[in-house]
């Protein structure tokens, strides 16, 4: 009875363990990610003022008051304010009076201006705006104010329309080696014909080759026949280096499916195309589903592809956010802004098909 109580608490220990320690884990991958979907909300004045977590209640010091000191006050002597006496560099680091307010000295010694502060409560900041995500969508002129308080004038970056780009880029160059690997995976697993372990021996040894070296063969071939910079083009070039892996897990997955219910439609007098639409795609949705989530994510976050093959002039959106850094560096409103447009339909994918996911990744590792 003991050894089993012992067992049960060392058990219960091990969980809350790795509970925390998974908790800690997503903590710290949430929380930056959790700031910069703030940052992308708050206009550029606030941003190079005060950090993201400014937005919830906090204390801080308000200024509630200033002081113009008259002329006769010597200023590089010691000088008494509000019944506090202090020399002008204890002033600029700030000075503390007995009722818990805080003479800070504005400017230079010309200046003669001291400000008052108060350390107040601040509620829950409303200044968040969707104008960050306007201004990086559109690829009209922008107007914002910097650190400076200067206002600056920038031309959008027109994000909708390579938002659009990759959209016309990913749905194709996902769909089309889906349906050629599953063609694929299934001849190999349940046709026979002469080659065939051969021909998967090399889809096999194809997943170890990078696909950069293919990339300047391919170019000069879609330059001869006048398909360079078109999105033929890039779905090709994409279904080419997407299609190893898709046969590969395709067919771990589709090789384990019971053998029993090919061979009654075989007996029935069903075609390998009959057997394949009625009986293999349906009962291959969890794969057919990992891999379109590998393949989009792959596809909608690729820069190298599409920058050889479509090229800048018909920019997809990480074309957009690479030009964004490079023009537009310290502009942290619209380069957040741009980030998280860019991750809106990636992670609408992801969750709509995460269920099948795990199912997807153990495709073939156990039988029976």
């Amino acid at each position: 009875m003991s050894r089993s109580l012992g067992y049960a608490r060392r058990k219960q220990f091990s969980s809350i363990l790795v509970n925390l320690v998974l908790t800690i884990i997503c903590l710290a991958w949430l929380t930056p990610t959790f700031g910069v979907f703030i940052t992308s909300f708050r206009n550029s004045e606030d941003i190079f003022k005060t950090g993201w977590w400014t937005i919830f209640p906090h204390k801080e010091d308000v200024k509630v008051g200033e002081i113009k000191l008259p002329e006769d006050v010597d200023v590089n002597g010691v000088m008494t304010i509000e019944g506090a006496q202090a020399t002008f560099e204890e002033l600029r680091q700030g000075v503390t009076l007995s009722d818990g307010r805080k003479l800070v000295w504005f400017g230079n010694k010309r200046s003669r201006k001291v400000e008052i502060f108060e350390n107040r409560w601040v509620g829950f900041a409303a200044n968040l705006t969707l104008e960050n995500y306007q201004n990086v969508l559109s690829g009209q002129e922008i107007r914002f104010k910097g650190a400076d308080g200067k206002e600056i004038l920038r031309m959008g970056n027109n994000l909708g329309s390579a938002f659009l780009n990759s959209i016309a880029v990913a749905v194709p160059s996902t769909i089309i080696p889906i349906l050629i690997a599953a063609f694929a995976a299934y001849a190999f697993a349940w046709m026979n014909f002469p080659g065939r372990k051969m021909f998967f021996i090399g889809v096999v040894a194809l997943l170890v080759v990078p696909l950069q070296i293919a990339l300047v063969p391919i170019l000069q071939d879609y330059t001869r026949l006048n398909l360079n910079g078109t999105y033929l083009a890039i779905w090709l070039a994409h279904t080419g280096f997407g299609l190893p892996l898709a046969i590969y897990l395709l067919f771990n997955y589709i090789s384990q499916l019971p053998r029993e219910t090919l061979e009654a439609a075989f007996i029935d007098g069903a075609s390998h195309f009959t057997i394949f639409t009625r009986l293999i795609l349906p009962l291959s949705v969890p794969a057919l589903a990992s891999f379109a989530i590998f393949q989009f994510l792959w596809v909608w976050n690729d820069y190298l592809v599409a920058l050889v093959f479509l090229g800048d002039k018909t920019r997809v959106i990480t074309s957009a956010l690479a030009a964004m850094v490079g023009e537009k560096g310290q502009d942290w409103h619209l380069l957040t802004s741009g980030a998280f447009v860019s991750m809106l339909l990636p992670l609408t994918v992801f969750f709509a098909l995460q269920r099948y996911f795990v199912r997807g990744l153990l495709a073939g590792s156990v039988k029976g």
